[in-house]
């Protein structure tokens, strides 16, 4: 199919977040509201937050999704039709759902596209159509098609289609998983995941412990990391691309989004493949061992997580958010994450310009000047005579 305009779709957890997705080069954001979500530890949008982040989306030239996506028993109809309305007020623009009555109640009550969760294990060229013929706008794959399935899936795809690039990959088929449910009585299929599949187990061959000492066993796999695969999906046809990640941190979301964007803007501008400036901001966030999931065929052992111990690499550290900087005086107002220290150098990671290192050799709190400080969601004030912009990203060098 060629180069041609494709959606780059990021989580957000909560209103800065989407912000900052939308900043850093999201052309959409999904989010959860209140009601209806699986993420139900996340920090859900009320409705005037949605209307909020609807509104600035929309003054960006973007769009917002509302994930409805939980696993409806009966007594979940109860407002639903209220609550659909009331996000098509709020401007939303798309609704993602594995209720088919729910997909069907969005397309005859509201103006908003309905799409087909990827909890619906859509995986094949038919069940698109059936989507399709349901009212379905847009389906989402399951994380288990291959490049391969996906390409002759859009090849006489009669609706837009979605697949996952980046982020957390369930351990069951499509999500569908019962071991929180059994051990934790949280259902996961309902919001309340546990992770499960992540704790560390004693494993045993019946009554022979084949752990030893402090190893453990999970059944976690690695996350998926697609940014090599981003130009032959835009080839064969995908219309978005989505990283997975509501729960995620501020950081995250800029940082994978602003590598995805990088991919993404280089490969439609003509230019060469950089793995460097994208693993630039890759390693600029905390990031589980990553591997391809599906896209190369079924799962090997390489793509399991089995060691917990390296199940979380960081690399420097996240100190903050420019919220002001005040350009007659050349001060910069940035709200706390961790720690900061007085006369280090810290990079800059920003939504337009390149990255660049500043040195802050002193700061100050409420006037008063500190040399360490680590209250988070404090607002500290330094001189800094480089341009800085709201929601740069402030790091420690590493």
């Amino acid at each position: 199919m060629g180069k041609r305009y494709i959606e780059l779709l990021a989580p957000a957890g909560d209103l800065e977040k989407l912000k900052v997705a939308l900043l850093y080069g999201a052309d959409a954001c999904f989010i959860g509201g209140k009601k209806f979500s699986l993420r139900s530890r996340a920090s859900n949008f009320t409705l005037e937050d949605i209307k909020e982040g609807c509104e600035f989306a929309h003054k960006h030239g973007k769009k917002i999704h509302v994930t409805c996506n939980i696993v409806m028993h009966n007594n979940d109809l109860d407002g639903l039709e209220k609550y659909l309305k009331d996000l098509e007020a709020c401007g939303v623009d798309a609704i993602i759902t594995s209720s088919l009555y729910m997909a069907k109640l969005v397309r005859r009550i509201t103006k908003m596209e309905a799409h087909i969760s990827t909890q619906e294990s859509s995986l094949n060229e038919e069940a698109v159509e059936y989507f399709y013929k349901q009212g379905a706008t847009r389906v989402v794959l399951g994380r288990e098609c291959s490049l391969d399935d996906i390409e002759k899936i859009c090849k006489n795809k009669p609706c837009e289609i979605e697949a996952f690039i980046h982020g957390g990959m369930c351990s069951s088929y499509s999500g569908r998983c019962m071991l929180s449910n059994i051990m934790t009585r949280r259902d996961a299929n309902r919001g309340g995941c546990a992770h499960s599949c992540r704790w560390k187990y004693k494993l045993y061959n019946d009554e022979e412990l084949i752990t030893k000492g402090e190893e453990y066993f999970s059944m976690s796999s690695k996350d998926l990391c697609s940014l090599k695969e981003v130009r032959k999906m835009i080839d064969i046809g995908v219309d978005s691309l989505k990283i997975e990640g509501r729960m995620k941190s501020l950081n995250y979301i800029a940082c994978i989004v602003k590598a995805y964007r990088e991919v993404i803007s280089d490969y439609l501008n003509d230019l060469p493949y950089n793995e460097e400036k994208y693993n630039f901001y890759l390693d600029a966030c905390e990031n589980r061992d990553t591997s391809y999931g599906f896209l190369h065929g079924e799962v090997k052992e390489e793509g399991q997580l089995f060691n917990l111990d390296l199940m979380l690499k960081k690399a420097g550290e996240f100190i903050g958010i420019v919220k002001k900087y005040d350009e007659d005086n050349h001060i910069c107002y940035l709200e706390l994450k961790n720690k900061i220290i007085a006369g280090e150098k810290y990079i800059v990671l920003s939504s337009t310009n390149l990255p660049k290192e500043i040195l802050i050799d002193r700061f100050y709190v409420q006037g008063e000047e500190k040399d360490v400080y680590s209250v988070a969601s404090s607002i500290i004030t330094f001189k800094c005579e480089e341009h800085l912009l709201p929601y740069d990203i402030i790091r420690l060098k590493k």
